[in-house]
C-alpha cells in the first residue's frame, strides 16, 4: 500500500494578533515542512490549499519564493478571504516588500487586529515612524481595540518621538484596560529610561510582579546615565539572576567618570570570576575606563586578552585601543593599532587625529585629517573637526584652522556647533589674534554661549588684554551669575596682572555678594591603588 507523506503541523502558542517580530522562539525542535505541490494551489485553488502553501513560505528561510502564489491569485482572479489576505501581507513583510504589504492591507474590507499589528511591526522594523503612527491612528478609529503587542510596538517607536509620547501611550494603556504584563511593563520602563524619566520608570518597575533581567538592566542604565550610581549599584546587588548585558551596563556606567572608572575594571574582573564571558560591548567599555584612568598596564592586559578572541580586528575595538593608548601617552602603540586595522571608520580616524593632536604631533594630525577625506573617502564628523581644530590651536596653525573650520559647511555641509566656535576663538586667541577673535565672536550667526566667552576670556588673560577680558566676563555673567566661578577668578587674575587692584577688590566683593565660590584645585596622582585626587595644601 502506498502511503502519502504526512505533514507534521505544530500548534501555534501565540496570540493571533501578535506579529512575528515579537513572537518568542519555540524550544521545540524545528520540524521539516515539505514544499507545497504546485497542484495544491494551481489546479484547485481553495482557501485551505492556499493557506497551507503560504504558511510554508512564511515559515521558510526564503519567503520571497512564495510571491509566485500571490501572482497566481491575481492571474486567476481568486478572491482571497481575510485569512489569506493577512498571510499574503505577512509574506510581503517577511520579503521586505512593505509597499505591497500596505496595498494588501488597504484591500481588506475590515482589517483585523492582527493585520494592524503586522503592519505596525513592519513600519517599526523599517523605522517609518510617521506611517506607524498613522496606522495606529487608523486602528483607534476602527472596530478593533489595540492590545499589549500593539502598545509594545508603539512604545518602542516612542524612542524617536518627544518625551511626552511615552506618558501618552501609558495613559492609553490604562484607558484601554490592557493588562500590564511583563512584556508591556518592560517596554514602558525602557521608554521612560530612554527619555531620561528614570523616576517614572522606577514606578512602573516597582509594581511589576516579576522583574526580569532585561527590565532591571534598563533601570541600571537609566540610573547610570543620570549619575545615580548608588541606586544602580543597589539594584545590581538585589538582582539574583544576572547576565552579561547587566554586567555591561555597570561597566559602561562606571567607565565614564574618573571617580568610578576603577570600579568598571573591578566589575569586569568579577564577571569573569563568575564565568560570564565578556563580549564586544564589555571590552569597549572597559578599555574606555582604562582611557579615563590612563591605566596603561591594565589596558595592555586587556589588549593581550583581546588577541585571543574574534573581536580583536573589529573596528570598534581598534578605535577604543587607539583612544586608550593615545590618552596613556603611547602614541606609537596607537599608531601601530591604527595601521594594522583591516577596516577603519570615521571613529578610528578621529581617535588617531585626536591622539596625535593631544600628544604634541599637530603636523601628523592635520596630515591625517586631509588624508582621511582625499585618499580614503571617509567624511569627517563633528568630533573629527573638533580634534583637528584643537590640534591647530595647540600648534598655532591659524590659517589652517580657519580653512578647516570653513570647510565644515562649504565642503561637508556640517553646520558648526558652539563647541567648534569656541575652539576657533581659542585658536585665534592663543595665537594672539584677539581682534580677529572678537570679530569672529561678533559675526557668529547664533548668540555665543558661555564656552565661547570663556575661550575669549582665557585668551585675554594669556595676553593681558584687560578691556576685552572685562567685556567677555560680563557677557558670561549675563548668561549665568554663578555657572562659571572660574570666569570671576580669570577676570580677577587678569586685572591683578595689569596692576588694577581696585578692580580686583571689586570682583572679589562681587563674588561674595553673589555667593560664588571657586572649587578647590586638585590633581589626580597615580599610585599603587590607581588614581587618587589630591587637593591644594594636602600632603602626599
Amino acid at each position: 500500500m502506498k502511503h502519502d507523506k504526512l505533514f507534521i503541523v505544530r500548534r501555534s502558542v501565540y496570540s493571533s494578533s501578535s506579529p512575528l517580530h515579537y513572537q518568542k522562539k519555540s524550544t521545540v525542535a524545528e520540524y521539516q515542512i515539505f514544499p507545497p505541490k504546485a497542484d495544491d494551489y494551481i489546479s484547485h485553488p481553495t482557501s485551505s490549499s492556499l493557506s497551507s502553501s503560504l504558511q510554508h513560505y512564511i515559515s521558510s528561510e526564503f519567503p520571497f519564493l512564495g510571491i509566485k502564489i500571490h501572482t497566481h491569485i491575481l492571474k486567476t482572479g481568486f478572491k482571497p478571504n481575510t485569512n489569506i489576505s493577512i498571510k499574503l501581507l505577512i509574506l510581503h513583510l517577511k520579503s521586505n516588500s512593505l509597499s505591497y504589504a500596505r496595498k494588501l492591507f488597504d484591500e481588506i474590507n475590515q482589517p483585523t487586529l492582527s493585520a494592524y499589528n503586522y503592519m505596525i511591526s513592519g513600519y517599526l522594523k523599517h523605522n517609518q515612524i510617521e506611517d506607524l503612527l498613522g496606522m495606529f491612528r487608523s486602528l483607534t478609529f476602527s472596530f478593533e481595540m489595540p492590545d499589549g503587542f500593539t502598545f509594545s510596538m508603539i512604545l518602542k517607536a516612542s524612542a524617536c518621538l518627544p518625551a511626552k509620547a511615552g506618558e501618552e501611550v501609558h495613559a492609553q494603556i490604562f484607558k484601554s484596560n490592557v493588562e500590564l504584563d511583563e512584556i508591556l511593563s518592560t517596554s514602558l520602563v525602557d521608554s521612560y529610561v530612554k527619555h531620561g524619566k528614570v523616576e517614572y520608570a522606577r514606578r512602573v518597575f516597582d509594581i511589576m510582579l516579576e522583574k526580569n533581567v532585561v527590565c532591571s538592566t534598563s533601570m541600571i542604565s537609566g540610573y547610570m546615565k543620570k549619575g545615580c550610581v548608588g541606586e544602580a549599584e543597589d539594584l545590581f546587588m538585589k538582582t539574583a539572576m544576572k547576565d552579561v548585558v547587566m554586567f555591561n551596563a555597570m561597566i559602561e556606567g562606571y567607565s565614564t567618570l574618573i571617580e568610578t572608572a576603577e570600579k568598571s575594571i573591578d566589575v569586569y574582573i568579577e564577571m569573569q570570576r563568575l564565568n560570564f564571558k565578556p563580549n564586544m560591548s564589555t571590552f569597549v567599555s572597559v578599555i574606555g575606563a582604562c582611557s579615563v584612568l590612563s591605566a596603561l598596564e591594565v589596558g595592555q592586559q586587556i589588549h593581550a586578552q583581546l588577541t585571543k578572541t574574534n573581536f580583536f580586528f573589529d573596528v570598534k575595538i581598534g578605535s577604543a585601543l587607539i583612544d586608550m593608548y593615545s590618552k596613556c601617552g603611547r602614541i606609537e602603540d596607537a599608531c601601530r593599532i591604527f595601521d594594522n586595522m583591516p577596516q577603519k571608520n570615521v571613529f578610528s580616524w578621529t581617535s588617531m587625529i585626536d591622539g596625535y593632536g593631544k600628544n604634541g604631533y599637530p603636523f601628523e594630525a592635520i596630515n591625517l585629517f586631509k588624508k582621511m577625506g582625499k585618499e580614503n573617502c571617509i567624511k569627517p564628523n563633528y568630533v573629527t573637526f573638533l580634534s583637528a581644530l584643537s590640534a591647530c590651536g595647540h600648534a598655532g596653525f591659524v590659517d589652517t584652522g580657519q580653512e578647516i573650520f570653513d570647510s565644515m559647511q562649504m565642503q561637508f555641509c556640517l553646520k558648526p556647533k558652539m563647541e567648534h566656535y569656541a575652539c576657533m576663538v581659542d585658536l585665534l586667541g592663543r595665537a594672539g589674534c584677539l581682534s580677529r577673535a572678537r570679530e569672529f565672536v561678533m559675526g557668529m550667526p547664533e548668540r555665543p554661549n558661555s564656552d565661547v566667552w570663556a575661550a575669549l576670556l582665557s585668551s585675554c588673560r594669556l595676553h593681558g588684554e584687560v578691556d576685552m577680558a572685562n567685556w567677555a566676563a560680563n557677557e558670561i555673567f549675563k548668561l549665568s551669575v554663578d555657572a562659571r566661578p572660574g570666569a570671576y577668578v580669570a577676570l580677577s587674575n587678569t586685572l591683578a596682572e595689569a596692576g588694577k587692584w581696585e578692580s580686583v577688590t571689586e570682583v572679589r566683593e562681587l563674588m561674595k555678594v553673589r555667593g560664588v565660590a571657586k572649587d578647590t584645585g586638585s590633581s589626580w596622582v597615580g599610585n599603587e591603588n590607581g588614581l587618587e585626587a589630591f587637593h591644594v595644601g594636602q600632603k602626599l
